[in-house]
């Protein structure tokens, strides 16, 4: 499963569909727009449409997620969007297709209408395999199987690499300095472009002004240009933001150049450096950096999986790499750059790997690999001595006192047991709340805080008139006096519906006595 949470303009997809995310965008000027990618190649959008960039076939928001047919089974692996937005993607096939905002020709499809539609882009690719696109402002480049670069689109610095200004309305191979060498990595800002030679070096051409071609100079190049400070180091991945480059060498360093006003090169300061700049990350091998071109926020991750910003972080100017405690360069984004957009394709491994939580919930009541079983009412429940005795004092204390491979238990049912098992598999209960009455008995027994207070926040959730004398009884019986102050108020604000029902003429004669004086001490029986 993808983890989306992050980002809001996903917070209302209901679970179900949030489990079938394989592959996810965020984009648009406030990070109101998303696609989607789901375990069976189907791909949706949500969001506010702008110049059709969802590629619904209209102009009109959704704020729940419509499918894109024509890109269904497509299996996308590439994916960049523009600030118009437009939205470029390569698939497995090698295919490219564009949609959304068109006014410079970054469609690639020889006009200037916005695209309302994916449609393919032909001219010059038909015969070519795509793997990598890039967009920046208005612009596209993108690289094929055999390390060529095409280019599309706005060209008003040179960002197109054509040799000229015109803008570029279909595809073009960007040849020049690039001619018969082999591209591995590109990359795009705002309005300049990068690429990753096989041989390490690097080239950029477009806008330079505040040095982001990295060439010692601020003026633009309408073709590319060799990065002469790097000469020796073997660069391996790209990164643009804004107005700033990162690069990653092969020996874990990182290098970075162009605009600083916010601090985006991570050099302690916030000139401007027109040359590669080592930075002092004080860390150990970096095997990413990230950087978006809405955007003059920086990040990296190390090989151990720690991760560092620095740039525009929510409005401040981070100079230094800060150590974060974020899983993920995606996590940086989604929390502290402005717009908070994907900085590239999320994607999880088509594969079946499970997170630890995952494998976890898997293996609960499964027979196959347990050492250990439970016998309530008849029915058994298989589960890991070892993972108990992590989880839970009661059962440390019990298993190492016995080598038993089956225990019977008696005072409680079986649904409340599973639910207590499941629990220390999943963090999470899921019972209906006259059952968490149960299970809040065993809590209590077994001392298990945590989730005592997990059972009062499901008996809440699920009063109503009907059952609220039983969960108020069972509050004081159990003394949660949370959960019974909470209980007691909604009797009072529904008093003559709950009056009436069977549980209230049921009730135990002392705690009705109990209840009648509370209740009158809040005014509850005066006209």
């Amino acid at each position: 499963m993808l983890d989306v949470g992050k980002w809001p303009v996903f917070a209302l997809l209901p679970p179900e569909e949030l489990r079938l995310i394989r592959q996810a965008c965020v984009f648009g000027s406030a990070a109101n727009e998303a696609l989607y990618v789901t375990v069976n190649d189907e791909v949706f959008a949500l969001g506010t449409n702008c110049s059709g960039c969802l590629g619904l076939g209209d102009l009109q928001s959704t704020i729940e997620p419509r499918r894109i047919d024509v890109l269904c089974g497509k299996k996308t692996v590439s994916l960049s969007y523009g600030t118009g937005p437009h939205v470029v993607i390569a698939t497995a096939d090698g295919e490219v297709f564009a949609w959304g905002h068109n006014g410079y020709s970054q469609l690639g499809n020889g006009t200037t209408n916005h695209g309302l539609t994916p449609a393919q882009v032909s001219t010059n690719l038909l015969n070519k395999r795509v793997t990598e696109v890039a967009c920046g402002s208005h612009h596209t480049i993108a690289l094929t199987t055999d390390g060529e670069v095409f280019a599309w689109g706005y060209n008003n610095s040179g960002q197109v690499g054509s040799g000229s200004t015109a803008n570029q309305p279909t595809p073009r191979r960007v040849s020049s300095c690039l001619q018969n060498k082999v591209v591995v990595n590109i990359a795009c800002g705002q309005l300049c472009s990068m690429a990753v030679l096989d041989n390490g070096e690097t080239y950029g051409w477009g806008y330079n002004c505040n040095g982001q071609l990295g060439l010692g100079n601020n003026g633009n190049q309408q073709t590319p240009c060799r990065i002469a400070a790097l000469q020796g180091v073997n660069i391996i991945q790209v990164a643009c933001g804004y107005a700033h480059t990162l690069a990653l060498t092969d020996e874990g360093f990182i290098y970075a150049w162009g605009a600083n006003s916010y601090g985006q090169l991570g050099t302690g300061n916030k000139s401007n450096q027109a040359v590669p700049t080592l930075i002092n990350t004080d860390k150990e091998r970096m095997v990413e950096v990230a950087a978006c071109h809405t955007s003059h926020t920086s990040a990296a991750k190390t090989q151990s999986g720690q991760v560092l910003m620095w740039g525009q972080c929510r409005g401040q100017a981070v100079a230094c790499p800060h150590l974060t405690h974020f899983a993920s360069t995606d996590d940086v984004f989604a929390c502290f750059a402005t717009p908070a957009v994907t900085w590239h394709l999320l994607t999880v491994d088509g594969d079946d790997y499970l997170t630890v939580a995952q494998s976890l919930k898997r293996e609960f009541d499964s027979p196959d690999i347990s050492d250990l079983k439970f016998l309530v009412d008849g029915k058994c429940i298989h589960v890991h001595k070892a993972l108990l005795k992590i989880r839970c004092e009661h059962f440390r204390v019990l298993l190492n006192e016995t080598d038993e491979e089956s225990i019977e238990i008696h005072q409680f049912s079986y649904l409340v047991y599973r639910a207590f098992l499941e629990y220390l598999y999943t963090d999470t209960i899921n019972l209906p709340p006259e059952d968490a009455i149960g299970l809040l008995d065993l809590a209590t027994f077994y001392r298990e805080t945590r989730l005592k207070r997990l059972c009062q926040e499901t008996i809440k959730r699920g009063i109503s008139e009907e059952n609220a004398i039983t969960l108020l009884s069972a509050a004081v019986k159990y003394e949660a006096r949370d959960l019974e102050e909470f209980c007691f108020k909604f009797c009072v604000n529904h008093l003559t519906a709950v009056t009436q029902t069977q549980a209230f003429a049921d009730m135990d004669h002392e705690l009705l006595k109990a209840f009648i004086s509370k209740a009158s001490r809040y005014g509850a029986f005066k006209n």
